[in-house]
């Protein structure tokens, strides 16, 4: 299938490592020109490196932390002046701390706002004027199957991340008119470092070997395993093609059917 892509430009957030560079890799094979974001610049040069070589797109580093304003302003303006435009975005995250209620002060809720809720904010708010002058754009934010279904020690990824699928809802509505789709990714349990830490702390938590602890977690997934960072890319890259015209304001949950839910 030819998602319609060559010669696009995309902007992923948090794409050094995980759901982020899957995304951009998917992205860039199917004929994108990627710039890719994240705090850890070393780690950051070589996956853009990496996925230049594997895929033959065009791919940029640049190095930004999106809990600041100005650095996503500016990380979203030099891909403009490198490319001429932007027509895709994918706005992505490190999840916030697990924790319970007792375990969460004032300052880690605003760091947890700030890094899942706002950041969204910012870079759809630096992205859409060069949408609006091109008249197409994709937006995908990577939220979390918590928005569906609270995970119970993640209370703070249960917590600010469905203000992030009711903006997406809203912004539908807003932008459909204008030939820019919004989604939302709610991707469920899958082999990242995230996951690797969730893992350790509920292995802590609960006094239980981490193997035990990953174990009993798989026992939730119909599937028998966790999902892998690419099938989320696949995902994110449909979402963000010419043939997924008709979808806006919808989250997609991929998480080998684990959530029971019917809505």
């Amino acid at each position: 299938m030819d998602l319609g892509l060559r010669g696009r430009v995309a902007f992923v957030a948090g794409a050094s490592t995980g759901l982020g560079r899957a995304a951009a890799w998917e992205l860039a094979n199917e004929g994108a020109r990627v710039a890719i974001c994240a705090r850890n610049e070393e780690r950051l040069r070589a996956t853009a490196e990496t996925i230049a070589a594997e895929t033959g797109s065009e791919v940029l580093a640049l190095p930004a932390d999106v809990t600041v304003a100005e650095e996503v302003e500016r990380a979203i303006a030099t891909t403009v002046e490198r490319w001429g435009g932007l027509h895709i975005l994918v706005a992505n995250a490190g999840g916030p701390p697990g924790g319970r209620f007792d375990d969460v002060n004032d300052e880690m809720w605003r760091r947890g706002w700030e890094l899942n809720f706002l950041s969204t904010v910012r870079l759809i708010r630096a992205a859409l004027p060069h949408m609006r002058r091109a008249g197409w754009g994709r937006i995908v934010t990577v939220t979390s199957v918590s928005v569906k279904q609270p995970v119970d020690d993640l209370l703070m990824s249960n917590a600010v991340r469905p203000g992030v699928v009711g903006l997406v809802k809203s912004l539908a509505t807003q932008l459909a008119p204008e030939g820019i789709t919004v989604n939302n990714l709610a991707p469920g349990y899958t082999r990242t470092e995230r996951v690797e830490v969730i893992l350790a702390h509920r292995s802590t938590r609960e006094g239980r070997p981490q193997e035990e602890v990953e174990r009993s977690m798989i026992g939730d997934i119909p599937m028998g395993r966790m999902g892998e960072p690419e099938e989320q890319g696949a995902v994110v890259a449909f979402l963000a093609s010419e043939r997924a015209s008709y979808i806006t304001g919808q989250t997609i949950v991929v998480d080998g059917g684990r959530y029971r839910g019917l809505m």
